[in-house]
């Protein structure tokens, strides 16, 4: 019998692409995505080459491939799009020359080329994600320039302007980075790796195989959601792409099986979120974990494996506990997909990710090699579907979408760290970093918990304005020191604050992921964020949790340790969850809540 098309038919990415793009905007996007599998491929390449030279890809894409309304806005992004562009190219160009200056600019032609970069990057950043990082980085180019003039201890010593300009435009600082170092080297690889798959029937396979698992569960449309977003999020690394692609599935499926709308929509919201906390890709921001903490990818990963399958199954709990309020029932097996067609349309992921998995740990190579391999295995499926056939036009649709999403996703993310190493070049010439640590070590008196709340609200508030991976790496720069110096390891300090970064997408004011599921389903977004909160409780309290139970990070090391850590701390987080959601009397709720909270931070079971 026919299948119920909302539940498991996944739109992909060819038939959700905007019209076929113009040859210049795919021959860019062509020139993007081979550069960068070209840089693995070919070897060591200069920092301030690779680096300058990624930034030059990218521009077009914020500056020229976008719909703009206001011609003037156009006109400027063409000119300023082409002068970053040029100034780009001139300092890969001139890589051995400006090594040799140290840092110093040494002509007014210099000071121009730096202007231009950095106005190109603030504006890239402002257009692509708007407003609060640019400001941001503008006060932190006003401090660095100007901070000598302020009195007390948070002036600085006078800069020297060449030096200045230099080290944040010319030299492996500033814009070329370590954190570009990481945008070019790893986000971009993955990044495509997503978009290749996607581009096939991946999110079909998604789809299907959460369906097959969970669709005749009690709530089941609510848990195909959250394992498919799970599955989904784990490549994308984006809350909003994944409540627009998996949610314009699973939300209406919800709604017609009797979901009230703020369940359906906050479901969405917070499965969609976890995925940026989900192995083993988590987004940008586990790479950048990587090159701040000096841990391995693999280490990233065990380390957060634990901590996100706990989010999932606290999730789980509260739409458990709903669907009993509620009698929400499980999917009909004429509406769940078929066996063969669950194994087809799964092969289009497995494949990949088994590609990935076999040559990361298997081995032994690299994560950025491994995931070039795995591109490799995507694009030879966008040959085939899960039809069978070979069609070389359908796949040739599916490899230009793959190019077009690839190049406007990596110069999104891009935009977005270049501009945070505006910020972060600042922190380090100025000495400001260890300034703030030295505040946030001032007014929690020296202790470890009310230093923690403070990073906690600080990263609540940042990640109001701007994306997870820039509000995790601005607040890791001034809190993370001051995190270490109380006792925390590098590795717990950096989860800790990339947990919190994630509070912004289903805490009001501002909480993007139920913002757009609320108004894909026509729901007022107070309620959904209310119920998100409820269902994602355990992304306040995990992260709270790894503190007071740092065996849970410690799946490589200490394995024992680590699964009775993380067994008290789901039983923990499932007595909270059900007394928030399953319990409707105000003692009972407070009962729970209370145990709940008594198993999250007492001493670990067993004396361990």
């Amino acid at each position: 019998m026919k299948t119920v098309p909302a539940l498991t038919e996944i739109p992909s990415a060819a038939e959700t692409a905007s019209p076929p793009a113009r040859p210049l905007a795919l021959i860019a996007a062509g020139l993007l995505v081979f550069y960068h599998l070209g840089l693995i491929f070919y070897g060591l390449t200069p920092n301030l080459v690779a680096r300058p030279l990624h930034m030059a890809l990218i521009l077009p894409w914020v500056f020229i491939f976008t719909e703009t309304r206001s011609p003037g806005s156009r006109l400027g992004g063409w000119v300023l799009g082409a002068l970053g562009v040029a100034a780009s190219v001139w300092v890969a160009w001139n890589a051995d020359a400006l090594a040799d200056q140290y840092g110093f600019v040494e002509s007014g032609f210099q000071y121009a080329t730096g202007a231009v970069l950095l106005v190109s990057v603030l504006e890239a950043a402002r257009r692509a994600i708007g407003w609060p990082l640019p400001i941001v980085a503008a006060l932190s180019l006003a401090y660095a320039f100007w901070g000598h003039l302020l009195p007390g201890e948070f002036g600085h010593a006078p800069l020297p302007h060449a030096s200045l300009m230099g080290t944040l435009t010319l030299a492996e600082g500033g814009i070329w980075g370590t954190l570009t170092g990481v945008s070019v080297g790893v986000v971009a690889i993955f990044v495509i790796f997503g978009a290749v798959l996607n581009a096939g029937e991946a999110g079909q396979g998604f789809m299907n195989l959460s369906a097959a698992a969970a669709g005749r569960l009690r709530g089941g449309a609510a848990k195909v959601s959250v394992l498919a977003s799970a599955l989904f999020g784990s490549i994308s690394g984006s809350a909003s792409a994944n409540v627009a692609s998996t949610g314009a599935v699973t939300m209406p499926a919800m709604v017609r099986l009797g979901y009230p709308r703020r369940i359906a929509a906050a479901v969405e919201a917070v499965a969609s979120s976890g995925g940026q906390i989900m192995p083993p890709l988590m987004g940008a921001g586990a790479f950048v974990m990587v090159e701040l903490t000096g841990v391995p990818y693999t280490g990233i990963v065990l380390a957060a494996t634990l901590p996100a399958f706990l989010y999932f199954l606290v999730v789980w709990i509260g739409i458990d506990a709903y669907a009993r309020r509620f009698d929400l029932r499980g999917i009909a097996a004429v509406d769940r997909p078929a066996r063969r067609a669950v194994i087809v349309t799964s092969a289009f992921f497995l494949v990949p990710f088994s590609v990935l998995m076999v040559a990361m740990f298997g081995m032994g190579y690299t994560p950025q090699f491994s995931a070039c391999l795995s591109i490799i295995a995507a694009a030879i499926l966008l040959l085939t579907g899960a039809d069978g056939r070979i069609d070389l036009r359908r796949a040739g649709t599916r490899l230009s979408d793959a190019l077009i999403s690839a190049a406007r996703q990596v110069a999104m993310i891009a935009a977005i760290i270049l501009c945070a190493s505006i910020i972060i070049g600042v922190l380090a010439v100025t000495g400001l970093g260890v300034k703030v640590t030295s505040l946030i070590l001032s007014v929690s008196g020296g202790m470890l918990w009310p230093s923690l709340l403070l990073t906690a609200l600080a990263c609540l508030v940042l990640g109001m304005e701007v994306p997870t991976t820039a509000a995790y790496v601005i607040c890791v720069s001034v809190a993370g020191p001051a995190l270490t110096q109380l006792g925390l390891s590098p590795l717990q300090a950096h989860l800790f604050v990339f947990w919190f970064a994630l509070l912004s997408t289903i805490t009001p004011p501002v909480c993007g992921a139920v913002f757009i599921a609320a108004g894909m389903i026509g729901e007022n977004w107070i309620k959904v964020a209310l119920t998100a909160m409820a269902l994602g409780v355990g992304l306040y309290l995990i992260p709270l949790a790894m503190i007071a139970q740092p065996a849970l990070i410690e799946l490589a090391a200490t394995p024992g340790a680590a699964l009775l850590a993380a067994a008290q701390i789901g039983i923990g987080c499932g007595l909270v969850s059900h007394g928030l959601i399953g319990e409707r009397r105000g003692l009972r709720t407070a009962l729970f809540v209370l145990v709940g909270l008594a198993a999250l931070f007492v001493r670990p079971v067993l004396g361990l």
